[in-house]
């Protein structure tokens, strides 16, 4: 297979893309589809801040790691680990979104430190799992195998969130409540999880060789300082973590608080929602597979150029919606629009990090990516505190996130900052 890297075999990619299709049910029913709404109509009995301690809680897990994920991604290359450790948050999050099934109505404090320790282990794997994409493809083909990582994603993602949604409308049937259902749908996450990651640690290989000569940093702090000083030197990484600061910062609203804004603005009901949700990840799917293979043809800058000005053409749809069927139109477009740019964004940055630290360097991005996903949300959740709850108003300001995101896009330059890093790896 041309578009692999030597010594490296089909079913290891495949592995890698079952990461993807494992980690998207915990995005898809708990932070997105299901237990989202759970916590602000039940667990908080919709009270007026509601919202804003769902992404508060969120904003939490993401601060953890920010600071802590390079240092991390430092022992794991240092090591060569990374496939070690992967496992390990794997496993944390999979018993942290088990643990979530404990959660009732009423149970505030309970859910949000369940969801603070469950997300936070959830995005150590998503940034690991991103570091394996160089080692994989080459540089031609990183586009398109991205695509095929977030494709697995969206199947994954789906195919939870219809199991979920078969028991729920079986349970609404039986006249069982959401406090019933919802914790079940919890068990189902997790097992899901479990059982398609095992399949990524029997097929994935650890590539990276050990660089124990490398010295250690004393503390978090310290080795994030470190990491991000010694960033600086590839400007357009850098460029591209200040742009996916911004735009990430919108993807990261549309992920977490699609559910809330289609029950609590829009009026759908929660078996609506989340056949809303399962349309939004074909979408995804749809996207990320046709800019995955067209990113690598008319290029990744370009390519993400693109969805960055559908994605405020969706805010603008979303926030203008006076009805389900217009509401349809704008969740459509944002499916198509998160499967691209949640692709290329990543196949950009592995194009961008020098080989010899790649778990370091995402953890780095990350950084960046945690950062825009506190900011994004806790701006949301604000815009609606502040207002007395226009959620309306809220959609329709991130679209500055996507507009600012296209404007730090347009001073990076791939093929330099491509030449650089490939430079930075030989020498070392």
């Amino acid at each position: 297979m041309a578009m692999l890297n030597p010594g490296v075999k089909r079913k290891e990619v495949f592995g890698w893309a079952m990461y993807d299709f494992a980690n998207s049910g915990y995005t898809t029913v708990v932070i997105t589809a299901v237990f989202a709404a759970y916590f602000v109509g039940a667990v908080a009995n919709k009270a007026e801040w509601a919202t804003l301690a769902w992404t508060s809680a969120l904003s939490i897990s993401y601060a953890i790691v920010m600071l802590t994920m390079p240092a991390m991604g430092e022992w794991a290359d240092r090591h060569a680990a990374k496939k070690k450790l992967l496992m390990a948050v794997t496993a944390a999050c999979v018993v942290g979104t088990a643990a979530l099934s404990w959660v009732g109505p009423g149970q505030v404090a309970l859910a949000l430190v369940l969801i603070i320790i469950s997300n936070t282990f959830y995005s150590y794997g998503e940034s690991l799992t991103a570091s394996f994409l160089p080692e994989l493809a080459k540089p031609e083909a990183m586009g398109r195998i991205s695509a095929w990582g977030w494709a697995w994603g969206y199947l994954g993602g789906m195919l939870t969130l219809g199991i979920c949604l078969a028991y729920v409308l079986w349970a609404q049937g039986q006249g069982q409540t959401a406090g019933q259902f919802v914790p079940i749908t919890m068990l189902m996450t997790a097992g899901i999880y479990a059982l398609s990651a095992g399949v990524t640690f029997v097929l994935m290989k650890e590539h990276a060789t050990p660089q124990l000569t490398r010295q250690p940093q004393n503390s978090y702090w310290r080795q994030l300082a470190t990491t991000f000083n010694e960033a600086k030197a590839y400007k357009d990484f850098m460029q591209l973590m200040a742009c996916a600061v911004a735009y990430q910062g919108g993807v990261a609203v549309a992920i977490t608080l699609a559910a809330i804004y289609a029950e609590q603005v829009i009026g759908f009901q929660p078996q609506e929602t989340m056949v809303l949700i399962f349309v939004l990840n074909i979408a995804a799917l749809v996207g990320s597979l046709i800019l995955g293979y067209a990113q690598d043809k008319i290029g990744h800058k370009l390519a993400l150029s693109l969805t960055l000005w559908g994605w405020a053409l969706t805010c603008v749809v979303a926030a203008l919606s006076t009805s389900k069927e217009m509401f349809w139109w704008a969740a459509a477009l944002a499916g198509v629009c998160m499967g691209s740019s949640q692709s290329t964004g990543r196949a950009m940055a592995g194009l961008l990090i020098p080989s010899h630290r790649l778990a370091e360097f995402f953890g780095l991005w990350s950084f960046a990516i945690r950062l825009a996903s506190i900011l994004g949300p806790m701006g949301y959740g604000l815009i609606t505190w502040l207002t007395d709850g226009n959620q309306r108003l809220a959609i329709a300001g991130t679209t500055s996130l996507f507009l600012l995101g296209w404007l730090l896009l347009l001073p990076v330059k791939l093929q330099r900052g491509q030449a650089y890093a490939l430079r930075a790896s030989q020498r070392e």
